[in-house]
């Protein structure tokens, strides 16, 4: 009877996180609209970093709590299934068009970052130092940095609106609160998932590892997977591919970054092969898009038949 209790509490965690989130974003944006930012500078920061808001506090719970499986295998799980079962799945229903100058920037940083955290667990062995946190935070700052800064310059003149952000100015009191209110309730969302995916793991005998990769992963990336099928659905590829390593890269460099600085983060056993297919994913998705600077259906398929591959290997080896 407890694993059903737990297993209520996981899915209401999951509804909590995506709808607080929701909230959180929407609200901050009307804080920086009455504060006057501009909205381009909104969808690089407040926007982006919202739809990660799930995997940044459950990481940071887990770690707090002393569970580090938990919260790398979250960041490796949402990471994967976003650059190859959400890009390949998009693959399947639309062939996407990628011109590879406007994602290789953005894609370096994202290889660049997995390939170093990769290095760090296996010169580490049981615990990554808070410097490897550290050093992945500040070149998060600094990617964040140069990327405003070339946005401001390319589009000065440009006060447009972001997309799927709601129109409805309310006043900076309302807005405030509610952005207090769905941070609180991103919190709460956060530790009643964890505590439930804990639970769970001890219940049916599996590391925290495994629910991490899988059931926490999948439910955190929700709001990618959505937001990606609707820009594949309407032809927006490049859109969807930017938005998906744009996550990757603030589930790597930040999330981590921050859950590390808070407590070393312990490596548990076959975290360096999940952070190894990871970077071999990312590889063959770089290949993919660069042979024709398009993602057909054949390339989605093999991608999809790599995630699936490595979750049967996860969960039945």
């Amino acid at each position: 009877m407890q694993i059903w209790i737990d297993i209520f509490l996981l899915a209401l965690g999951f509804v909590l996180l995506i709808q607080s989130a929701k909230l959180f974003v929407n609200s901050s944006v009307a804080i920086a609209k009455r504060l006057r930012i501009p909205t381009f500078i909104i969808g690089l920061t407040v926007v982006a970093m919202g739809t990660s808001a799930p995997e940044l506090v459950i990481s940071v719970s887990a770690a707090m709590g002393g569970s580090s499986d938990l919260a790398i295998a979250n960041i490796v799980g949402s990471n994967l299934f976003n650059l190859l079962f959400i890009v390949g799945f998009c693959a399947l229903i639309n062939p996407i068009s990628i011109k590879i100058q406007a994602i290789a920037r953005d894609y370096w940083v994202f290889f660049a970052a997995t390939a170093f955290l990769l290095f760090m667990v296996v010169l580490f062995h049981d615990t990554i130092p808070r410097y490897g946190s550290f050093v992945l935070l500040a070149g998060f700052i600094v990617y964040m940095a140069t990327l405003i800064k070339k946005t401001i310059k390319q589009n000065a003149e440009n006060e447009g609106d972001v997309e799927g952000i709601d129109e409805v100015v309310r006043p900076l009191w309302q807005s405030i609160i509610l952005t207090i209110l769905g941070a609180a309730i991103i919190m709460g969302g956060g530790q009643l998932t964890v505590a439930s995916a804990v639970n769970i793991a001890d219940t049916i005998g599996v590391s925290e590892r495994i629910i991490g990769l899988t059931i926490v992963a999948i439910g955190t990336s929700l709001p990618e997977f959505i937001t990606t099928i609707i820009a594949c659905r309407k032809n927006e590829g490049e859109f969807a591919l930017g938005f998906i390593i744009g996550s990757c890269i603030f589930n790597v460099m930040f999330v981590l970054g921050i859950a590390g600085l808070i407590t070393p983060l312990a490596i548990g056993a076959g975290i360096a092969f999940d952070l190894a297919v990871l970077t071999v994913g990312a590889f063959v998705f770089f290949l993919f898009a660069k042979s024709k600077e398009r993602l057909v259906r054949s390339e989605g398929f093999v991608m999809l038949l790599i995630y699936s591959g490595y979750m049967g290997f996860v969960l039945f080896a």
